[in-house]
């Protein structure tokens, strides 16, 4: 029996639940290791293989969230802050949301990868979670998720009514936008060329009026196109100019990988940026510094003097 071929779509699912894409790969690992074991006493005539694996990730991932609460982001934590001079101390202790890095397995990105997507649903409790990703997302019957959840059809239905309800009083998830748009790209390249030249005023003209900037693991952030720029000044005057930037897609979003320049010339990862763009402007922006995030994406540390133009 081979589970396999399933691992890429698994790893998207416990990621939906669990906002963090390395616990996702741990947990689909223990999700296919106990199939293994069980697969002797696996019936066909009662669930699909795709279906029966699923209860088993699903029951992994709800032991998992037992006792523990949200990811956020750092917006999702307090106000935002006014002064571009604070101090970026990194709150550790706070399991960040992270990005999910779509280049690593072939699944179909869609909405509900989205950044904007996965904070909201954090506020659902782990089951209501659940009914919501694998009724709304999967498409998986009510009478497939309670046989997967232990329930009856009923509680599924009552859970979902719930679990919407919840979101809707989150507010919107975000637009759906698509990261291959030309007009999103044009965007996205356009800033990308201003970042390159350290042209603050050039940025500041590409974010929406009450455009976000936020940093995790660092729980400052920032609102309004403002204070975003003052931030991009005291970015560039701490670090130097001569950035270069790869483009890349995180949960279906438009990203760039941003390497800082170097005392030698070369250039060094240094974050990974994943834009909102709604109505030709970016109204968020997100900044991973994570080395364990950057790692997930496989991008390379470094960029040689004379390379960083290939890496586009």
């Amino acid at each position: 029996m081979d589970f396999e071929p399933y691992r890429g779509e698994l790893v998207a699912y416990c990621y939906r639940m669990l906002g963090s894409f390395h616990e996702a790969e741990d947990l689909v690992q223990e999700t296919l290791l106990r199939a293994w074991k069980a697969r002797d006493r696996y019936d066909p005539a009662r669930a699909s293989v795709r279906t029966w694996l699923y209860r088993i990730a699903t029951n992994v991932c709800l032991t998992a969230l037992e006792g523990r609460g949200r990811r956020p982001l750092p917006s999702g934590l307090g106000a935002p802050s006014g002064d571009p001079g604070a101090p970026l101390a990194p709150a550790l202790d706070v399991p960040w949301l992270e990005p999910f890095p779509d280049a690593r397995f072939d699944v179909e990105v869609r909405a509900d990868l989205r950044l904007a997507w996965a904070a909201a649903v954090q506020v659902l409790p782990a089951r209501q979670r659940a009914v919501l990703v694998l009724r709304e997302v999967l498409a998986f019957s009510a009478t497939e998720v309670a046989e997967q959840l232990g329930t009856t059809v009923a509680a599924v239905n009552s859970a979902l009514q719930r679990a919407r309800a919840a979101l809707a009083d989150v507010g919107d998830a975000g637009a759906v936008v698509e990261p291959d748009d030309p007009a999103v790209r044009a965007v996205v390249q356009r800033y990308m060329r201003a970042f390159e030249a350290a042209d603050v005023p050039a940025l500041v003209r590409l974010l929406a009026d009450d455009a976000v900037l936020e940093m995790p693991p660092v729980p400052l952030w920032y609102r309004g196109s403002r204070d975003y720029g003052r931030f991009m000044e005291r970015v560039f005057a701490m670090r130097g100019t001569g950035w270069a930037m790869r483009e890349l897609t995180a949960g279906g979003q438009p990203a760039l990988a941003a390497y800082a320049p170097q005392a030698g010339g070369g250039r060094r990862l240094h974050t990974l940026q994943v834009f909102t763009v709604t109505d030709g402007r970016i109204v968020r922006n997100v900044v991973f510094a994570d080395p364990r995030v950057l790692d997930a994406f496989g991008l390379p540390r470094e960029i040689l003097p004379g390379e960083f133009r290939s890496q586009r």
